[in-house]
């Protein structure tokens, strides 16, 4: 990771629960072909978000990230230009999500809009598992963890991001804070645009960025 801005700075993830789509090529992918040319981009393998809804098929995940990647390398997103790597391969995604969970309150998972929507969508799944519930905060860790500046995401995923911003704020509360924490998390909290993916700006969400 190299020490530019890190508000310049885009984290995106796919899980590698099944093949690829039109829906991927035109809602996500053909953005991070754009993005990898004017921020500095991670792209990633969700392989631990997978299980949060297929643990019990995780046998899948290794073809489909295979078969997934190719897809990437297929339509453009460039490894010379943006960060390519499977979420399980950096063990500190895992530990980061350990430390959040130990101080966000289980009533902030609890009402996120998307828990009760997926589980009424997913009903033929068992979905009454922490890993389900916790889904979010290990994307706050995926966020956070850069220290990334912009998030790409649908707007059923922008709850995520400003849960996000909710558990950073808590955890730089309890273990301290850069001075203007409060004012720059809600001027960027307003810098989001562009559909069908938000550029969702969360910048200043931890201590010690830059």
């Amino acid at each position: 990771m190299s020490t530019a801005d890190s508000q310049q700075r885009v984290v995106s993830g796919m899980r590698p629960t099944g093949a690829l789509h039109l829906g991927h090529l035109h809602g996500v992918l053909k953005n991070w072909v754009k993005l990898q040319y004017e921020y500095e981009c991670f792209f990633f393998v969700a392989d631990w978000h997978a299980l949060t809804t297929h643990y019990g098929e995780p046998t899948i995940f290794e073809e489909n990230t295979v078969d997934m990647v190719i897809d990437w390398l297929a339509v453009g997103v460039n490894p010379g230009s943006a960060a390519l790597f499977v979420q399980s391969k950096v063990p500190e995604h895992a530990e980061l999500h350990l430390l959040l969970s130990m101080t966000t309150p289980l009533g902030w998972l609890e009402r996120v809009p998307s828990y009760k929507d997926q589980q009424e969508k997913l009903q033929e799944k068992e979905l009454g598992t922490y890993g389900f519930l916790g889904y979010p905060l290990l994307q706050a860790a995926d966020i956070l963890i850069y220290r990334a500046g912009f998030v790409p995401v649908g707007e059923d995923q922008v709850a995520h991001v400003e849960l996000t911003r909710e558990v950073a704020r808590r955890f730089n509360h309890i273990y301290g804070r850069e001075p203007g924490f409060e004012e720059n998390a809600m001027l960027q909290s307003k810098r989001w645009v562009r559909k069908p993916q938000a550029l969702f700006s969360i910048k200043d969400c931890i201590s010690g960025t830059g």
